[in-house]
Protein backbone atom coordinates (compact mmCIF):
# COMPACT_ATOMS: atom_id res chain seq x y z
CA UNK A 1 0.00 0.00 0.00
CA UNK A 2 2.53 2.36 0.67
CA UNK A 3 4.59 1.75 -2.80
CA UNK A 4 0.93 2.68 -4.25
CA UNK A 5 0.44 6.16 -2.39
CA UNK A 6 3.98 7.05 -3.32
CA UNK A 7 3.31 5.88 -6.92
CA UNK A 8 0.25 8.17 -6.70
CA UNK A 9 1.66 11.27 -4.98
CA UNK A 10 4.99 10.74 -7.78
CA UNK A 11 1.73 10.89 -10.43
CA UNK A 12 0.67 14.02 -8.51
CA UNK A 13 3.64 16.20 -8.74
CA UNK A 14 4.84 15.37 -12.05
CA UNK A 15 1.02 16.38 -13.52
CA UNK A 16 1.36 19.33 -10.90
CA UNK A 17 4.22 20.34 -12.82
CA UNK A 18 3.35 19.76 -16.49
CA UNK A 19 0.82 22.01 -15.53
CA UNK A 20 2.77 24.65 -13.45
CA UNK A 21 5.06 24.97 -16.45
CA UNK A 22 2.63 25.69 -19.04
CA UNK A 23 0.90 27.84 -16.87
CA UNK A 24 3.78 29.73 -15.68
CA UNK A 25 4.67 30.49 -19.51
CA UNK A 26 1.44 31.41 -20.55
CA UNK A 27 1.57 34.08 -17.93
CA UNK A 28 5.19 35.40 -19.08
CA UNK A 29 3.65 35.62 -22.40
CA UNK A 30 0.38 37.74 -21.21
CA UNK A 31 3.13 40.03 -19.31
CA UNK A 32 5.28 40.76 -22.74
CA UNK A 33 2.37 40.74 -24.75
CA UNK A 34 2.89 44.59 -25.30
CA UNK A 35 6.83 43.91 -25.92
CA UNK A 36 5.60 41.38 -28.86
CA UNK A 37 3.41 43.52 -30.80
CA UNK A 38 6.51 46.12 -30.70
CA UNK A 39 8.55 43.92 -31.98
CA UNK A 40 6.20 42.98 -34.61
CA UNK A 41 6.28 46.65 -35.39
CA UNK A 42 9.83 47.08 -36.01
CA UNK A 43 9.86 44.19 -38.01
CA UNK A 44 7.06 44.87 -40.40
CA UNK A 45 8.56 48.13 -40.49
CA UNK A 46 11.58 46.37 -42.67
CA UNK A 47 10.57 46.14 -46.35
CA UNK A 48 11.65 43.22 -47.06
CA UNK A 49 9.93 42.12 -50.55
CA UNK A 50 12.22 39.80 -52.20
CA UNK A 51 10.68 39.96 -55.57
CA UNK A 52 11.99 43.47 -55.79
CA UNK A 53 15.76 43.76 -57.01
CA UNK A 54 16.15 47.12 -55.00
CA UNK A 55 15.08 45.76 -51.88
CA UNK A 56 16.97 42.93 -51.73
CA UNK A 57 19.34 44.75 -49.22
CA UNK A 58 16.13 45.19 -46.91
CA UNK A 59 15.37 41.58 -46.83
CA UNK A 60 19.26 40.78 -45.97
CA UNK A 61 19.39 43.02 -43.16
CA UNK A 62 16.16 41.19 -41.91
CA UNK A 63 17.72 38.28 -42.00
CA UNK A 64 20.56 39.96 -40.00
CA UNK A 65 17.72 41.63 -37.25
CA UNK A 66 16.32 37.40 -36.63
CA UNK A 67 19.83 36.51 -36.07
CA UNK A 68 20.30 39.16 -33.53
CA UNK A 69 17.27 38.13 -31.98
CA UNK A 70 17.72 34.82 -31.70
CA UNK A 71 21.82 35.42 -30.94
CA UNK A 72 19.98 38.05 -27.69
CA UNK A 73 17.92 35.00 -26.69
CA UNK A 74 20.86 32.81 -26.22
CA UNK A 75 20.84 30.81 -29.38
CA UNK A 76 23.68 29.25 -31.47
CA UNK A 77 23.00 31.03 -34.48
CA UNK A 78 24.58 31.55 -38.04
CA UNK A 79 24.19 33.37 -40.83
CA UNK A 80 24.47 31.02 -43.77
CA UNK A 81 25.44 31.85 -47.08
CA UNK A 82 23.14 30.93 -49.95
CA UNK A 83 25.14 31.79 -53.10
CA UNK A 84 23.88 33.47 -55.87
CA UNK A 85 20.74 34.17 -58.23
CA UNK A 86 21.45 34.59 -62.12
CA UNK A 87 18.80 36.92 -63.51
CA UNK A 88 17.62 37.06 -66.85
CA UNK A 89 19.43 39.82 -67.86
CA UNK A 90 22.87 37.81 -67.26
CA UNK A 91 23.56 40.20 -64.11
CA UNK A 92 24.61 37.85 -60.82
CA UNK A 93 23.33 39.28 -57.37
CA UNK A 94 23.79 37.36 -53.83
CA UNK A 95 21.25 35.88 -52.28
CA UNK A 96 20.12 36.79 -49.24
CA UNK A 97 21.23 34.55 -46.11
CA UNK A 98 19.74 32.01 -44.42
CA UNK A 99 19.25 32.07 -40.88
CA UNK A 100 19.86 28.56 -38.59
CA UNK A 101 19.94 28.92 -34.68
CA UNK A 102 19.97 25.84 -32.09
CA UNK A 103 18.26 25.81 -28.51
CA UNK A 104 19.57 22.61 -26.32
CA UNK A 105 21.75 19.52 -27.10
CA UNK A 106 20.24 17.14 -24.72
CA UNK A 107 19.97 13.86 -26.31
CA UNK A 108 17.25 12.53 -23.92
CA UNK A 109 14.87 15.14 -25.53
CA UNK A 110 13.48 14.86 -28.82
CA UNK A 111 14.80 17.79 -30.97
CA UNK A 112 12.07 19.85 -33.13
CA UNK A 113 13.36 22.04 -36.41
CA UNK A 114 10.75 25.33 -36.92
CA UNK A 115 10.37 26.76 -40.88
CA UNK A 116 9.51 30.35 -41.40
CA UNK A 117 10.51 32.82 -43.45
CA UNK A 118 10.62 36.52 -42.71
CA UNK A 119 10.25 38.14 -46.58
CA UNK A 120 7.07 39.69 -47.62
CA UNK A 121 5.05 40.48 -50.81
CA UNK A 122 4.68 43.71 -52.77
CA UNK A 123 2.76 46.07 -50.94
CA UNK A 124 1.76 50.38 -51.67
CA UNK A 125 -0.16 52.53 -49.69
CA UNK A 126 -1.80 53.73 -53.65
CA UNK A 127 -2.41 49.77 -54.22
CA UNK A 128 -5.34 50.01 -52.10
CA UNK A 129 -4.27 49.81 -48.21
CA UNK A 130 -6.10 51.92 -45.88
CA UNK A 131 -3.12 52.52 -43.55
CA UNK A 132 0.74 52.72 -44.40
CA UNK A 133 1.42 48.55 -45.45
CA UNK A 134 5.27 49.36 -43.73
CA UNK A 135 3.97 50.87 -40.32
CA UNK A 136 2.17 48.53 -38.23
CA UNK A 137 -1.08 49.77 -37.06
CA UNK A 138 -3.70 48.81 -34.42
CA UNK A 139 -7.19 48.98 -35.11
CA UNK A 140 -10.14 47.19 -32.92
CA UNK A 141 -7.40 44.27 -32.28
CA UNK A 142 -6.26 43.86 -35.15
CA UNK A 143 -2.62 44.05 -36.43
CA UNK A 144 -2.41 45.57 -40.35
CA UNK A 145 1.09 45.40 -42.07
CA UNK A 146 2.31 43.34 -45.31
CA UNK A 147 4.31 40.58 -43.79
CA UNK A 148 2.00 40.42 -40.74
CA UNK A 149 0.84 37.18 -40.90
CA UNK A 150 2.69 36.02 -43.54
CA UNK A 151 4.84 35.35 -42.12
CA UNK A 152 6.42 37.66 -39.08
CA UNK A 153 4.32 37.12 -36.76
CA UNK A 154 4.25 33.46 -36.72
CA UNK A 155 8.18 33.34 -36.93
CA UNK A 156 8.01 35.81 -33.73
CA UNK A 157 5.40 33.60 -31.80
CA UNK A 158 8.01 30.97 -32.06
CA UNK A 159 10.86 32.89 -30.66
CA UNK A 160 8.77 34.39 -28.14
CA UNK A 161 7.50 30.76 -26.65
CA UNK A 162 10.90 29.87 -26.72
CA UNK A 163 12.39 33.30 -24.71
CA UNK A 164 9.56 32.69 -21.99
CA UNK A 165 10.41 29.27 -21.12
CA UNK A 166 14.25 30.16 -20.92
CA UNK A 167 13.00 33.25 -18.71
CA UNK A 168 10.13 30.77 -16.64
CA UNK A 169 12.64 27.32 -16.90
CA UNK A 170 16.02 28.37 -17.78
CA UNK A 171 15.66 25.11 -20.14
CA UNK A 172 13.06 23.81 -23.21
CA UNK A 173 10.85 20.55 -22.79
CA UNK A 174 13.17 19.74 -26.30
CA UNK A 175 16.12 20.83 -28.41
CA UNK A 176 14.67 23.67 -30.67
CA UNK A 177 16.14 23.99 -33.99
CA UNK A 178 15.31 27.29 -36.32
CA UNK A 179 15.49 27.16 -40.49
CA UNK A 180 14.41 30.62 -41.62
CA UNK A 181 14.84 32.41 -45.51
CA UNK A 182 14.14 34.89 -46.64
CA UNK A 183 13.38 34.38 -50.46
CA UNK A 184 9.71 32.11 -50.05
CA UNK A 185 7.80 34.41 -51.93
CA UNK A 186 9.64 34.35 -54.53
CA UNK A 187 9.88 30.63 -55.23
CA UNK A 188 12.75 29.86 -52.51
CA UNK A 189 15.58 30.30 -54.55
CA UNK A 190 18.59 28.59 -53.13
CA UNK A 191 16.92 26.65 -50.45
CA UNK A 192 16.81 23.44 -51.75
CA UNK A 193 20.68 23.22 -52.41
CA UNK A 194 20.55 24.21 -49.10
CA UNK A 195 18.53 21.55 -47.37
CA UNK A 196 20.52 18.82 -49.03
CA UNK A 197 23.32 20.38 -47.99
CA UNK A 198 22.62 20.61 -44.20
CA UNK A 199 20.84 17.24 -44.50
CA UNK A 200 23.08 15.12 -42.24
CA UNK A 201 24.26 17.99 -40.53
CA UNK A 202 21.85 20.75 -39.09
CA UNK A 203 18.69 18.71 -39.91
CA UNK A 204 20.78 15.18 -38.51
CA UNK A 205 19.37 14.77 -35.04
CA UNK A 206 16.26 16.94 -35.78
CA UNK A 207 12.60 14.44 -34.76
CA UNK A 208 10.17 16.53 -35.87
CA UNK A 209 9.53 20.02 -38.53
CA UNK A 210 7.00 22.77 -38.21
CA UNK A 211 5.68 24.78 -40.59
CA UNK A 212 3.20 27.53 -39.32
CA UNK A 213 3.14 29.85 -42.65
CA UNK A 214 -0.55 28.90 -42.84
CA UNK A 215 -3.76 30.12 -41.45
CA UNK A 216 -6.97 28.59 -39.90
CA UNK A 217 -10.09 28.16 -41.94
CA UNK A 218 -12.40 29.33 -40.08
CA UNK A 219 -12.39 31.36 -36.49
CA UNK A 220 -11.66 27.44 -34.90
CA UNK A 221 -8.25 26.91 -34.65
CA UNK A 222 -6.80 24.18 -37.02
CA UNK A 223 -4.05 21.51 -38.06
CA UNK A 224 -3.20 21.53 -41.31
CA UNK A 225 -1.98 18.13 -42.88
CA UNK A 226 -2.06 18.91 -46.74
CA UNK A 227 -1.39 21.41 -49.42
CA UNK A 228 -1.82 21.48 -53.27
CA UNK A 229 1.22 21.36 -55.70
CA UNK A 230 1.20 23.66 -58.42
CA UNK A 231 2.10 22.91 -62.45
CA UNK A 232 2.42 27.00 -64.30
CA UNK A 233 2.76 26.87 -67.54
CA UNK A 234 3.40 29.22 -70.80
CA UNK A 235 1.88 28.40 -74.26
CA UNK A 236 3.08 30.84 -76.53
CA UNK A 237 1.55 31.13 -80.27
CA UNK A 238 3.54 32.74 -82.92
CA UNK A 239 2.72 34.21 -85.78
CA UNK A 240 3.27 37.05 -88.41
CA UNK A 241 7.08 39.02 -87.83
CA UNK A 242 5.46 41.74 -86.15
CA UNK A 243 2.44 43.36 -85.19
CA UNK A 244 -0.39 44.21 -87.57
CA UNK A 245 -3.12 46.90 -88.56
CA UNK A 246 -6.38 44.88 -88.04
CA UNK A 247 -7.79 47.00 -90.41
CA UNK A 248 -4.98 46.21 -92.96
CA UNK A 249 -4.47 42.73 -92.05
CA UNK A 250 -7.76 41.28 -90.18
CA UNK A 251 -9.15 38.70 -92.41
CA UNK A 252 -5.81 37.76 -94.34
CA UNK A 253 -3.87 36.47 -91.62
CA UNK A 254 -5.00 33.55 -89.26
CA UNK A 255 -3.89 35.40 -85.91
CA UNK A 256 -2.08 34.02 -82.99
CA UNK A 257 -4.75 35.37 -80.58
CA UNK A 258 -7.64 33.34 -82.02
CA UNK A 259 -5.36 30.52 -82.23
CA UNK A 260 -4.81 30.75 -78.41
CA UNK A 261 -8.39 31.53 -76.88
CA UNK A 262 -9.19 28.37 -78.97
CA UNK A 263 -6.83 26.34 -77.25
CA UNK A 264 -7.42 28.26 -73.66
CA UNK A 265 -11.06 26.92 -74.71
CA UNK A 266 -10.61 23.21 -74.98
CA UNK A 267 -8.70 23.63 -71.21
CA UNK A 268 -11.69 23.37 -69.01
CA UNK A 269 -15.11 23.40 -69.31
CA UNK A 270 -18.10 25.93 -67.82
CA UNK A 271 -18.46 23.62 -65.06
CA UNK A 272 -14.81 23.87 -64.06
CA UNK A 273 -14.20 20.24 -65.30
CA UNK A 274 -10.20 19.77 -66.48
CA UNK A 275 -10.49 18.56 -70.11
CA UNK A 276 -7.22 17.41 -70.57
CA UNK A 277 -6.77 13.44 -70.54
CA UNK A 278 -5.74 11.49 -67.40
CA UNK A 279 -5.30 14.69 -64.97
CA UNK A 280 -8.98 13.48 -63.72
CA UNK A 281 -8.53 9.81 -63.44
CA UNK A 282 -5.00 10.42 -61.72
CA UNK A 283 -6.77 11.77 -58.21
CA UNK A 284 -6.93 9.96 -55.45
CA UNK A 285 -10.95 8.89 -54.66
CA UNK A 286 -12.33 10.47 -52.13
CA UNK A 287 -12.91 8.43 -48.90
CA UNK A 288 -16.00 8.31 -46.57
CA UNK A 289 -14.00 9.22 -43.84
CA UNK A 290 -12.51 12.37 -45.52
CA UNK A 291 -16.18 13.12 -46.48
CA UNK A 292 -17.42 12.68 -42.56
CA UNK A 293 -14.49 15.25 -41.73
CA UNK A 294 -15.21 17.86 -44.07
CA UNK A 295 -18.96 17.60 -42.77
CA UNK A 296 -17.42 18.20 -39.40
CA UNK A 297 -15.20 21.33 -40.37
CA UNK A 298 -16.50 24.64 -39.29
CA UNK A 299 -17.03 26.52 -42.45
CA UNK A 300 -19.68 28.57 -43.64
CA UNK A 301 -20.49 29.00 -47.48
CA UNK A 302 -22.20 32.37 -47.19
CA UNK A 303 -19.67 34.09 -45.07
CA UNK A 304 -16.96 32.40 -47.89
CA UNK A 305 -19.30 34.05 -50.82
CA UNK A 306 -19.19 37.49 -48.88
CA UNK A 307 -15.98 36.92 -48.95
CA UNK A 308 -14.68 36.93 -52.18
CA UNK A 309 -17.52 39.22 -53.01
CA UNK A 310 -20.12 36.57 -55.46
CA UNK A 311 -23.11 35.17 -55.60
CA UNK A 312 -23.02 32.27 -56.91
CA UNK A 313 -20.27 29.66 -56.18
CA UNK A 314 -19.38 26.90 -58.19
CA UNK A 315 -20.56 23.73 -56.33
CA UNK A 316 -23.65 24.20 -53.85
CA UNK A 317 -22.58 22.38 -50.57
CA UNK A 318 -19.69 22.60 -48.19
CA UNK A 319 -18.30 19.17 -48.81
CA UNK A 320 -18.02 20.17 -52.52
CA UNK A 321 -16.51 23.45 -52.48
CA UNK A 322 -13.92 21.98 -49.60
CA UNK A 323 -13.39 19.22 -51.66
CA UNK A 324 -12.63 21.19 -54.81
CA UNK A 325 -10.64 23.65 -52.72
CA UNK A 326 -8.24 20.92 -50.97
CA UNK A 327 -8.28 17.99 -52.64
CA UNK A 328 -9.40 17.56 -56.50
CA UNK A 329 -6.94 19.30 -59.09
CA UNK A 330 -8.26 23.10 -60.38
CA UNK A 331 -7.25 24.74 -63.18
CA UNK A 332 -6.57 28.61 -63.76
CA UNK A 333 -5.92 30.84 -66.77
CA UNK A 334 -4.16 33.85 -65.30
CA UNK A 335 -3.62 36.25 -68.05
CA UNK A 336 -2.14 36.28 -71.83
CA UNK A 337 1.16 38.42 -72.47
CA UNK A 338 1.39 40.65 -75.56
CA UNK A 339 -2.21 41.33 -75.40
CA UNK A 340 -3.42 44.69 -75.70
CA UNK A 341 -4.78 45.72 -72.05
CA UNK A 342 -4.12 49.42 -71.48
CA UNK A 343 -6.88 51.43 -71.01
CA UNK A 344 -7.82 52.98 -74.85
CA UNK A 345 -8.31 51.47 -78.08
CA UNK A 346 -6.05 49.74 -79.83
CA UNK A 347 -6.38 48.13 -83.19
CA UNK A 348 -3.68 45.74 -83.49
CA UNK A 349 -3.00 41.83 -83.96
CA UNK A 350 -0.67 41.05 -81.85
CA UNK A 351 2.41 39.41 -83.50
CA UNK A 352 3.18 36.77 -80.46
CA UNK A 353 0.94 35.92 -77.36
CA UNK A 354 1.94 33.77 -73.98
CA UNK A 355 -1.35 32.47 -72.11
CA UNK A 356 -0.37 31.81 -68.26
CA UNK A 357 -2.10 29.13 -66.60
CA UNK A 358 -1.49 26.78 -63.49
CA UNK A 359 -2.70 23.33 -62.75
CA UNK A 360 -2.95 23.02 -58.99
CA UNK A 361 -1.61 19.36 -57.79
CA UNK A 362 -3.24 16.83 -55.90
CA UNK A 363 -1.93 13.33 -54.83
CA UNK A 364 -2.00 11.12 -57.08
CA UNK A 365 -0.88 13.50 -59.47
CA UNK A 366 3.01 13.62 -60.39
CA UNK A 367 3.96 17.02 -62.06
CA UNK A 368 6.51 15.33 -64.86
CA UNK A 369 3.79 13.18 -66.62
CA UNK A 370 0.70 16.17 -65.74
CA UNK A 371 3.81 18.62 -68.08
CA UNK A 372 3.63 15.68 -70.90
CA UNK A 373 -0.36 15.37 -70.67
CA UNK A 374 -0.81 19.28 -70.94
CA UNK A 375 1.97 19.69 -74.00
CA UNK A 376 0.35 16.57 -75.57
CA UNK A 377 -3.20 17.26 -75.33
CA UNK A 378 -2.52 20.96 -76.48
CA UNK A 379 -0.24 20.14 -79.40
CA UNK A 380 -3.10 17.51 -80.72
CA UNK A 381 -5.50 20.37 -80.17
CA UNK A 382 -3.37 23.00 -82.46
CA UNK A 383 -2.62 20.41 -84.72
CA UNK A 384 -6.60 19.91 -85.40
CA UNK A 385 -6.91 23.85 -85.90
CA UNK A 386 -4.25 23.38 -89.55
CA UNK A 387 -2.68 26.68 -88.40
CA UNK A 388 0.18 28.23 -89.99
CA UNK A 389 1.39 29.67 -86.73
CA UNK A 390 3.54 27.88 -84.04
CA UNK A 391 3.22 26.96 -80.48
CA UNK A 392 5.22 26.14 -77.45
CA UNK A 393 4.68 24.78 -74.04
CA UNK A 394 6.97 25.04 -71.46
CA UNK A 395 6.05 24.22 -67.66
CA UNK A 396 8.14 27.13 -65.56
CA UNK A 397 6.75 25.51 -62.37
CA UNK A 398 6.32 21.88 -61.20
CA UNK A 399 5.52 21.88 -57.28
CA UNK A 400 4.25 18.65 -55.79
CA UNK A 401 1.49 17.92 -53.31
CA UNK A 402 2.18 17.54 -49.60
CA UNK A 403 0.23 15.06 -47.75
CA UNK A 404 0.60 13.66 -43.63
CA UNK A 405 -1.40 11.44 -41.75
CA UNK A 406 -3.50 13.56 -39.10
CA UNK A 407 -3.49 10.47 -36.96
CA UNK A 408 -0.02 10.20 -36.38
CA UNK A 409 1.35 11.45 -33.05
CA UNK A 410 3.00 14.83 -33.94
CA UNK A 411 -0.55 15.65 -34.86
CA UNK A 412 -2.33 14.01 -31.76
CA UNK A 413 0.12 16.39 -29.89
CA UNK A 414 -0.92 19.22 -31.57
CA UNK A 415 -4.72 18.71 -31.08
CA UNK A 416 -3.62 18.13 -27.37
CA UNK A 417 -2.01 21.65 -27.19
CA UNK A 418 -4.70 22.86 -28.83
CA UNK A 419 -7.65 22.05 -26.47
CA UNK A 420 -4.82 22.78 -23.56
CA UNK A 421 -4.75 26.54 -24.75
CA UNK A 422 -8.37 26.93 -26.78
CA UNK A 423 -10.41 24.40 -24.81
CA UNK A 424 -12.02 22.89 -28.36
CA UNK A 425 -11.15 20.43 -30.86
CA UNK A 426 -9.18 21.90 -34.06
CA UNK A 427 -10.54 21.25 -37.43
CA UNK A 428 -8.02 19.07 -39.52
CA UNK A 429 -7.83 21.29 -42.43
CA UNK A 430 -5.38 21.29 -45.77
CA UNK A 431 -4.48 24.01 -47.85
CA UNK A 432 -5.94 24.58 -51.56
CA UNK A 433 -2.64 26.67 -52.49
CA UNK A 434 1.20 25.69 -52.42
CA UNK A 435 3.87 25.26 -49.87
CA UNK A 436 6.70 23.46 -51.78
CA UNK A 437 8.78 23.88 -48.45
CA UNK A 438 7.47 21.06 -46.48
CA UNK A 439 7.65 18.55 -49.23
CA UNK A 440 11.42 19.73 -49.91
CA UNK A 441 12.21 19.02 -46.19
CA UNK A 442 9.95 15.89 -45.89
CA UNK A 443 11.83 14.51 -49.24
CA UNK A 444 15.09 15.45 -48.80
CA UNK A 445 15.74 15.17 -44.93
CA UNK A 446 13.00 12.10 -44.52
CA UNK A 447 11.67 13.99 -41.18
CA UNK A 448 7.85 13.93 -40.45
CA UNK A 449 6.70 17.59 -40.80
CA UNK A 450 3.44 19.54 -39.30
CA UNK A 451 1.78 22.79 -40.36
CA UNK A 452 0.40 24.00 -36.82
CA UNK A 453 -1.19 28.00 -38.09
CA UNK A 454 -2.11 30.63 -36.29
CA UNK A 455 -2.85 33.16 -38.94
CA UNK A 456 -6.80 33.86 -39.10
CA UNK A 457 -8.78 32.73 -42.12
CA UNK A 458 -9.43 36.83 -43.11
CA UNK A 459 -5.73 37.78 -42.75
CA UNK A 460 -5.32 38.85 -46.48
CA UNK A 461 -2.13 37.25 -46.99
CA UNK A 462 -0.90 38.53 -50.62
CA UNK A 463 -3.35 40.85 -50.39
CA UNK A 464 -4.39 44.91 -49.19
CA UNK A 465 -4.46 45.43 -45.78
CA UNK A 466 -2.74 42.34 -44.45
CA UNK A 467 -2.99 41.62 -40.72
CA UNK A 468 -2.80 39.31 -38.15
CA UNK A 469 -5.24 39.53 -34.71
CA UNK A 470 -3.51 40.29 -31.42
CA UNK A 471 -5.69 37.58 -29.97
CA UNK A 472 -4.28 34.61 -32.59
CA UNK A 473 -0.83 36.38 -32.35
CA UNK A 474 -0.71 36.19 -28.66
CA UNK A 475 -2.73 32.95 -28.27
CA UNK A 476 -0.48 31.73 -30.63
CA UNK A 477 2.59 31.68 -28.66
CA UNK A 478 0.78 30.20 -25.84
CA UNK A 479 0.53 27.26 -28.49
CA UNK A 480 3.61 26.78 -29.65
CA UNK A 481 4.78 26.56 -26.13
CA UNK A 482 2.28 23.94 -24.93
CA UNK A 483 3.15 22.31 -28.34
CA UNK A 484 6.63 22.20 -27.17
CA UNK A 485 5.14 20.67 -24.21
CA UNK A 486 3.20 17.98 -25.72
CA UNK A 487 6.13 17.04 -28.00
CA UNK A 488 8.29 16.43 -24.79
CA UNK A 489 5.93 13.78 -23.85
CA UNK A 490 6.09 12.05 -27.31
CA UNK A 491 8.07 8.09 -27.70
CA UNK A 492 10.71 8.32 -29.93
Amino acid sequence: MGKVAFFLVFVFLCLEIHSFSIEEVSKHIDSHAGEYVEMLREWVAVESDSSDLSKRDKVEEMMKITAKKLRDMGGDVELLDTGVQTLPSGQIIPLPSLVTAKFGSDASKPTVCVYGHVDVQPALKEDGWSTDPYNLTEIDGKLYGRGASDNKAPVLAWLHAVEAYLAVHKELPVNVKYFIEGMEEVGSTGLDEMVEKLKDSFFGDVDYIIVSDCGWLSTKPAVTYGTRGNCYFLAEVKGPKLDLHSGVYGGTVIEPMTDLIGLLDALIDARGRILIPGINEAVAPLTEEEKKMYEETEFDLEKYKNKIGVERLMYDTKVDILSHRWRYPTLSIHGIEGAFSASGTKTVIPARVVAKFSIRQVPNMDPKIVETQVTDYLNSMFALRNSPNTLKISMVIGAKPWLADFKDPIYVAAERAIQRVFGLKPDRIREGGSIPVARTLQDVTGKKIIMLPIGGYDDGLHSQNEKMNRYNYIEGTKLFAAYLQEVSQLKR
